[in-house]
């Protein structure tokens, strides 16, 4: 148990009502986890108002209510009962409180954040990876999973909310963690998840269109992901790709070391690729040859951010390229699997217009030109619509043949979703593109079309092993379902 007055440390207060002098069991700002002795904060989310369900959190043994308006009646018997704290934004005081709450984790341990569009997963989770290697105790924060050293926890947002940070970063810090890896929305960052965390770093990998239905501007989404920047301390490191022309807005504000990494201009970490395959990578960092298991262009960009990050961090220049050679791909991001008679399927997280064209230029960079590229993608439901049209116009471009199916409609109608789609289909295009709703048979589809050496691509859902339809996930899995299809068509 922890005194109220403590967890309120730097919290902007408007006002209370009540005892700051008590003590609490744990925060919560889900009223049906409410307990004896429990602070209930009550947030204003995009459709619910936490603030609607505060006696409800009270009637369950809540004895402190933070809200942003206190209830104007309060019934008698709960007057001297309850602590009600005023604040003026509840998710910066969440926030607050849960460092507060777990001793503030974040200053024991070196906290690097990754944001950007693309590679946030890749480059925590390849960081991860390389300094597990290197002999550290390592946490990882990211979309895929949360790690405490070596033990795996599920995670379902990219940034988690404050409170599973502060909790895990506090675990990590009880198992002997020196350093975490996490990614940083724009969501995470607007939402306040990430205030009053301490940051020895930040990454900026790219920014391309996305989330335009959360931020509903190019700029505003932008300016999100700066502010990120703009509060980090002197003693950090801001590290940017300055192939990215947002790269310097990053640094505008920032009072962290600038730092920077490039394929294409001058940077402090400089990479050019020169050989590319299938089965991997040559790159020169620094003037200094390395080759990496991983595939494609965007790649060798998340890995002089991983070189930048651990030559930051203080690890030796050659042993983090002896590290980077060995590391292996990320789940759901460009994992491929081959059949019996030689035709290749590429599952990947790509659900953005620019990081399909990253996967699909990278193929058509690294085949031969005889090869088919079948390429398999929907758009999920509940999420920017305008990147729809561009994702299909993207796939019909760069494939031979594509098809569109459904990808997590969510509470949408899938058939509205791959109208949308198809609105983005040049003339030029249309023989070239199939609409199967039903995604395995879409999977099953491509794996019938592809002849030996044709490369089937399967987008947008990566590493998800569920389909969202209305609010229930079913179980679903890409890559699974391709591997099905080879071994079913083997046997045929």
């Amino acid at each position: 148990m922890k005194k109220l007055k403590d967890i309120l440390y730097k919290v902007a207060i408007l006002k209370t009502a009540g005892n700051i002098d008590i003590l609490i069991n744990t925060i919560q700002f889900d009223s049906r986890f409410i307990q004896k002795n429990d602070l209930f904060i009550a947030q204003k989310g995009s459709t619910v108002d936490g603030h609607q369900f505060i006696e409800k959190a009270i009637d369950l043994g809540a004895t402190v209510v933070v809200c942003e308006k206190i209830p104007a009646h309060i019934p008698e018997h709960k007057k001297e009962a309850i602590t009600y704290v005023e604040v003026e934004n509840t998710n910066t005081a969440l926030a607050i409180m849960a460092t507060n709450f777990y001793d503030n984790p974040s200053k024991k341990i070196k906290l690097v954040g990754v944001t950007g569009t693309n590679g946030k997963t890749t480059i925590a989770s390849l960081l991860y990876q390389l300094f597990k290697k290197a002999g550290y105790k390592v946490g990882l924060l990211s979309t895929v999973k949360i790690m405490v050293d070596e033990i795996t926890h599920k995670t379902s947002h990219t940034t988690p909310d404050s409170l599973t940070i502060n909790k895990y970063l506090s675990l990590m810090i009880d198992q002997g963690v020196t350093h975490c890896f996490m990614e940083v929305s724009s969501h995470g960052i607007h939402q306040k998840r990430t205030e009053g965390l301490h940051f020895v770093g930040g990454v900026f990998t790219n920014l391309s269109h996305d989330h335009l239905d959360y931020h509903k501007t190019f700029a505003e989404y932008r300016d999100v992901k700066k502010s990120f920047f703009d509060t980090l301390p002197k003693s950090a490191f801001a590290l940017v790709n300055m192939d990215d022309k947002n790269g310097k807005i990053m640094l505008q504000n920032t009072k962290a070391t600038q730092k920077t990494y490039a394929l294409k201009t001058g940077a402090d970490f400089k990479g050019k690729v020169v050989e590319k395959r299938f089965s991997g990578t040559l790159l020169i960092i620094n003037g200094v040859e390395v080759w990496s298991k991983l595939i494609g262009e965007f790649n060798a960009s998340n890995l002089l951010a991983i070189f930048g990050v651990a030559d930051l961090l203080g690890l030796e220049k050659i042993e983090i390229l002896r590290l980077i050679s060995d590391l292996e791909s990320v789940s759901g991001r460009f994992e491929y699997t081959i059949s019996s008679d030689g035709v290749t399927a590429i599952v990947d997280y790509a659900h953005t217009p620019d990081a399909l064209k990253n996967v699909l230029e990278t193929i058509n960079d690294i085949r031969t030109g005889n090869e088919n590229v079948l390429t398999v993608v929907g758009c999920g439901g509940d999420r920017d619509t305008t990147k729809r049209p561009k994702m299909a116009m993207i796939a019909s471009q760069l494939s031979t043949q594509t098809i569109f199916t459904s990808d997590n409609p969510r509470t949408e109608d899938p058939q509205v979703i791959l109208d949308q789609m198809e609105a983005g289909v040049s003339p030029e295009n249309y023989k070239k593109t199939l609409t199967i709703l039903n995604r395995k048979q879409a999977i099953k589809t491509a794996c019938k079309l592809a002849i030996t050496g044709d490369i089937i691509v399967i987008a947008g859902k990566g590493h998800e092993n569920y389909q969202d339809i209305n609010g229930v996930k079913h179980h679903f899995d890409d890559l699974e379902e391709v591997m099905n299809c080879f071994n079913q068509l083997k046997k045929a």
